[in-house]
C-alpha cells in the first residue's frame, strides 16, 4: 500500500501536452530554467508519475505561446478531461487574442475550470495594461492559476500581481510556487496574507521546511494546494518533500484534498471530508 494512501489528493498544477510535440515542449521548459525535467509532458507519463505517490484527481494545463494557439489548446485540455474523469482542466488565454470574452464562455462550455497563464512563456508583464481586459474577462467566472516568480526578471513578480489584486478584488488567484519561484522574500512581503491561493509547486526543493511551514501558516493552510510542476518534478519526490514539513494533519488534509475540492465545485466537495 502507498504511503500517500494516508491521504485523498489533489495535485493542482501538471503541465500537460500533445504526445506528437511534448517532447519538444519539454525541452525548451528545461532550457529556459537550466533544469534537468523529470518527466515527458504527456498524459500517459503524467498517470504513470502520479500513480506511484497516489495522486487522486490532477488539474491539467498548457498556455499559448501566441493567440493562434489558444483555442487549439483549449480543445486539446477539454478533449484530456473527456477520457479522463480523474482530471480537471483549465483553459488558456493570450492577451493578443480578438475576442477574449467569446473564448472564455467557451472555456467555460468545454467545461475547463479556470485559466492558466504563464508570464514569461507567454511575453507579458502581470500587471501591463494589455492584461486588464484578460482579468476583467475571467473575474467573478473562473479561478486563475499564474506561474508566480522568475530569477532573471520581474515580469511575474509578487509586487506586480498585488498592484492587480487591487484592481480585482473579486478575481479568485492560486497563485503558484509560494507565491514566487526564487522570490519568496518579496511573496511574504507583498503576497502572504492576502484573499489568494498559493500552491507548494517548485518550491519545496529550495525553501528550508521550518520556512515553508511559517509561510503556510502565516498565509493560512486554508489558502494553500499541493502541487507537483510536473514534468519538473517526480510526483513521488513532490509528495515526500510535502511530508516533511512539520504540518498537523488537519493542515495536510487541507492542502492535499479538501482545499481544492472546496474550489473547484460540487463533483468534489462530496468527496471532501
Amino acid at each position: 500500500m502507498l504511503l500517500s494512501k494516508k491521504y485523498k489528493i489533489i495535485d493542482v498544477h501538471n503541465h500537460i501536452f500533445p504526445d506528437n510535440i511534448a517532447e519538444k515542449a519539454v525541452e525548451n521548459i528545461g532550457r529556459y530554467y537550466n533544469f534537468n525535467m523529470y518527466g515527458k509532458g504527456t498524459v500517459d507519463a503524467l498517470l504513470e508519475s502520479g500513480r506511484k505517490a497516489g495522486i487522486d484527481r490532477y488539474l491539467v494545463h498548457s498556455s499559448a505561446t501566441h493567440a493562434g494557439q489558444v483555442k487549439a489548446i483549449n480543445n486539446y485540455i477539454s478533449g484530456v478531461i473527456n477520457t479522463h474523469s480523474n482530471m480537471i482542466g483549465f483553459g488558456t488565454l493570450h492577451f493578443s487574442l480578438e475576442d477574449i470574452d467569446a473564448e472564455v464562455e467557451r472555456i467555460i462550455s468545454l467545461g475547463l475550470k479556470g485559466i492558466k497563464l504563464h508570464p514569461e512563456f507567454q511575453y507579458f508583464v502581470i500587471d501591463e495594461p494589455a492584461m486588464i481586459p484578460v482579468y476583467k474577462a475571467i473575474a467573478g467566472k473562473l479561478p486563475l492559476l499564474i506561474h508566480m516568480g522568475d530569477q532573471n526578471q520581474d515580469s511575474s513578480s509578487p509586487a506586480r500581481l498585488a498592484r492587480i489584486l487591487d484592481k480585482f478584488p473579486e478575481l479568485v488567484v492560486i497563485a503558484a510556487h509560494f507565491g514566487g519561484y526564487r522570490m519568496w522574500d518579496d511573496s511574504r512581503k507583498y503576497l502572504l496574507g492576502r484573499n489568494i491561493f498559493m500552491d507548494t509547486s517548485s518550491s519545496l526543493a529550495y525553501l528550508e521546511p521550518a520556512e515553508a511551514v511559517d509561510m503556510i501558516r502565516s498565509h493560512g493552510a486554508d489558502k494553500f494546494m499541493f502541487g507537483s510542476d510536473y514534468p519538473m518534478w517526480r510526483h513521488r519526490d513532490e509528495f515526500d518533500r510535502f511530508l516533511k514539513l512539520d504540518l498537523s494533519e488537519a493542515e495536510r488534509k487541507a492542502i492535499l484534498y479538501n482545499n481544492a475540492a472546496k474550489l473547484f465545485g460540487k463533483a468534489l466537495a462530496a468527496e471532501h471530508e
